[in-house]
């Protein structure tokens, strides 16, 4: 015998309350419908998470989560609680000045060799660029002196480091500098894992094997594409369209190197060999971008007055490559400091504190690494295997 009785949800009753009973029996089915409906809905962004968080990557779960964010439809959140967290941990203007300069960014640094080493004059044909004059009085001791890199170079340093502050209001940031003679090196740009976001011959995404004994210093692109909206080339082909009037840094193939304001068309010109863009200039005739105050020009997120981790490189009058970085610095502290250093044109690369990296090498093989500032957050082994994110190396020629 077959039972009549309705589902527990569907309430056979007649008089006053069968109308209640039957329009809760309905609500609840158009409930249930609704939530599953919801779930197959999440799934796709549910599996590209779970996609974004197993694949291989050295960066942290943390930082994949909140790129799969930006991604994603959230960067306005990210943006918001980026603003939040910057302006509580913004350093205060004055306060004690430091005693001393971090004595950072060169090897064996209590052997550091002075401008000239003993024994190794310069001639006219070594050029060394002169101190970098201190923005801050009086000077600490060693403040803007470049030191060699290497010690086992420092007859003829191809690297040279140096500290300043750059601040006067806040007297204890620092910024790490670096001068690259562009006569004893050769620079390349290596794609990463996940960017360029192009097709991209990636290669091993670190520095090649092979080439690690030439190996001088390594350091950090740009930012992701999608954000700068800029181009990127490769083995003398162009991946990603080339943008007017985007800061350029551009490898050409006989060797030299510059920083432009782009104004060659979409597709790099034959004899370029490498080329990566990242928003306007922030240095142009050795003098600020006149922009320099706008700050949906440096970032839409993090605009160019935020004191966070920050990079650029520059170029000096004789073609030589200048980088910068450091915590808590704008877009316009940035310029002074390249300025005082020697550029003529400068842009920023890339910013925040994961991301930032500069790695000197004191031997051939890729051999004692070692950070430009000691509070660099990345390890000084970064590039020596598969990175997320595109990068340059440096290498003796």
């Amino acid at each position: 015998m077959h039972s009549t009785a309705p589902p527990h949800d569907e309430q056979w009753l007649t008089g006053p309350g069968a109308g209640r009973y039957a329009s809760t029996g309905a609500f609840g089915r158009l409930r249930r419908i609704a939530l599953i409906a919801a779930l197959v809905a999440l799934l796709p962004a549910a599996f590209s998470y779970l996609r974004a968080m197993t694949e291989p990557s050295n960066s942290s779960a943390g930082i994949r989560s909140v790129e799969w964010l930006r991604d994603h439809g959230a960067a306005g959140l990210v943006a918001q609680v980026e603003s939040i967290y910057y302006a509580l941990t913004a350093p205060e203007k004055g306060g004690p000045a430091l005693h001393a300069l971090p004595r950072v960014g060169y090897h064996t640094a209590e052997h550091a060799p002075s401008r000239t080493a003993p024994g190794h004059p310069v001639t006219p044909s070594e050029y060394r660029p002169a101190r970098v004059p201190a923005m801050i009085s009086p000077a600490l001791p060693g403040e803007g002196v470049w030191h060699a890199a290497r010690s086992s170079l420092a007859s003829k340093p191809p690297l040279l480091v140096a500290t300043l502050r750059d601040e006067p209001e806040y007297p204890r940031v620092v910024a790490g500098l670096v001068w690259i003679d562009t006569n004893r090196t050769t620079l390349a740009l290596n794609p990463g894992r996940l960017e360029p976001s192009v097709a991209v011959p990636r290669g091993s995404m670190d520095v090649p094997l092979p080439a690690r004994p030439r190996l001088l210093a390594t350091f950090n692109s740009g930012f992701k594409l999608g954000d700068s909206k800029g181009g990127f080339v490769v083995g003398g082909r162009t991946y990603a369209i080339m943008r007017e009037g985007q800061g350029t840094l551009i490898g050409y193939r006989d060797g030299r190197v510059d920083v432009v304001d782009w104004s060659y068309g979409p597709q790099a010109p034959p004899d370029v060999s490498f080329a990566r863009q990242n928003l306007p200039l922030i240095v142009n005739e050795g003098k600020p971008s006149p922009n320099i105050g706008k700050a949906s020009e440096w970032g839409a997120t993090v605009g160019n007055a935020v004191m966070v981790w920050r990079s650029a490189i520059g170029v000096d009058r004789r073609g030589n490559l200048i980088y910068a970085a450091g915590n808590d610095q704008t877009v316009e502290s940035l310029a002074k400091v390249l300025i005082r250093a020697g550029a003529v044109r400068a842009m920023e690369l890339d910013i925040n504190s994961y991301w930032v990296s500069f790695i000197t090498y004191g031997a051939p093989g890729a051999e004692d690494p070692t950070n430009l500032l000691p509070t660099m957050e990345r390890s000084d082994t970064r590039y020596l295997e598969p990175d997320d994110r595109d990068f340059f190396a440096v290498y003796t020629r």
